[in-house]
């Protein structure tokens, strides 16, 4: 089914599906005020008023559920203990220290793909 979209300069665009709707909405060519016709309707609604857009667009913005600033914290944390290791004069602190930041980088490198895993077109 096709869909228009209306933007609030003036501007229409013709979506062949509502999954394309989608993908526009979540890259942000789609704003809450723009309006949305679908195929044989005669009534414009906002897209922001539409339940599929407004949790497409929740749940594309969070990675793992929301806990992406967690991890991030845990990141800068475990970097952080890693330096600290590297620093000390002892072999064991700098091969420990070298462990912890062997262990942050592949964590981070993990999110991070989840994160562009999350991001892609479906």
């Amino acid at each position: 089914m096709r869909y228009r979209v209306r933007t609030r300069d003036g501007g229409e665009l013709d979506y062949a599906s509502f999954g394309q709707v989608e993908q526009a909405w979540l890259m942000g060519l789609i704003d809450p005020d723009d309006e949305l016709l679908e195929e044989g309707k005669t009534r414009w609604r906002k897209a922001g008023s539409i339940p599929l857009l407004v949790s497409a667009r929740r749940s594309s913005e969070q990675v793992w559920r929301g806990t992406w600033f967690l991890w991030t914290l845990i990141g800068i944390f475990g970097a952080t203990v890693g330096l600290t290791l590297l620093s000390k004069k002892e072999l064991e602190f700098k091969i420990a220290g070298v462990v912890v930041a062997f262990g942050v980088a592949s964590l981070m490198a993990h999110i991070s793909v989840k994160a562009w895993e999350r991001r892609k077109p479906h």
